[in-house]
């Protein structure tokens, strides 16, 4: 039984068949989405060893589920290969070098494949910024980011309100102190959850915005320095 999932995201069945004939045959467990979203989906519900995504997808393109991918600090582990028949369609959202994934050409033949996922596997195994990590809980004190766990924060509800209701239930009768407590904590602890990971991923948006950015001002310091070096030769 193969015990490597790849996932091929690929409007276009050809290719997804392609990949599947050129892997080793056993050793892979090959899944197909055809378009962003339902990549996407398999993404999020499967454990994969590779993640092979065409940039140009219907529905959701490759460009917004790679951002997707890069905002979760769990996802962004998988190895990548990102595909594409125009190298300058990808270069226009992410600057090179490549640093943590790896980019195949279309055409290619089985040699150019393989090797792709031999150096996409490497690349994923190079540290990276950290990203907050989603259930985190965020706050700033002395312009420091600091986090702690969504779960912490909620695990003192239950005391507070366990020292609260006894003077409330000398009053009331214990049936009302017993259905009333549930029902307050339900609805408050998921909203708070929900409000801290909504703020989280925007964070992690921002910080994978913040390194495209970063990558893009190394290549343009990169082409000043070669251009002077020409000049003063």
């Amino acid at each position: 039984m193969a015990s490597n999932k790849i996932l091929v995201i690929d409007d276009t069945t050809v290719v997804r068949v392609k990949v599947r004939e050129m892997l080793p045959p056993g050793n892979f467990e090959v899944l197909e989405a055809k378009d962003g979203l339902e990549g996407l989906n398999f993404i999020l519900q499967e454990k994969l060893s590779l993640i092979m995504l065409d940039f140009l997808l219907p529905k959701m393109s490759g460009w917004e589920v790679f951002q997707k991918v890069q905002a979760d600090p769990e996802l962004r582990k998988i190895p990548l290969v990102i595909m594409s028949g125009r190298k300058e369609e990808v270069t226009e959202k992410i600057t090179e070098p490549f640093e943590y994934f790896e980019f195949l050409g279309k055409p290619f033949d089985q040699k150019q494949l393989i090797n792709a996922i031999k150096l996409a596997m490497t690349k994923a195994k190079q540290p990276r910024p950290e990203l907050v990590p989603v259930g985190a809980a965020v706050s700033v004190k002395n312009g420091t980011l600091s986090t702690s766990s969504v779960a912490t924060a909620t695990v003192a509800t239950p005391s507070a309100a366990s020292t609260v209701m006894p003077t409330a239930a000398s009053n009331a009768t214990p049936s009302a102190a017993n259905t009333a407590m549930p029902t307050a904590a339900s609805n408050a602890t998921p909203s708070a959850e929900e409000a801290s990971n909504a703020e989280i991923n925007a964070l992690n948006e921002k910080i994978v915005k913040m390194q495209a950015e970063i990558d893009g001002l190394k290549k343009q310091l990169t082409q000043v320095v070669t251009f002077i070096k020409q000049k003063i030769k």
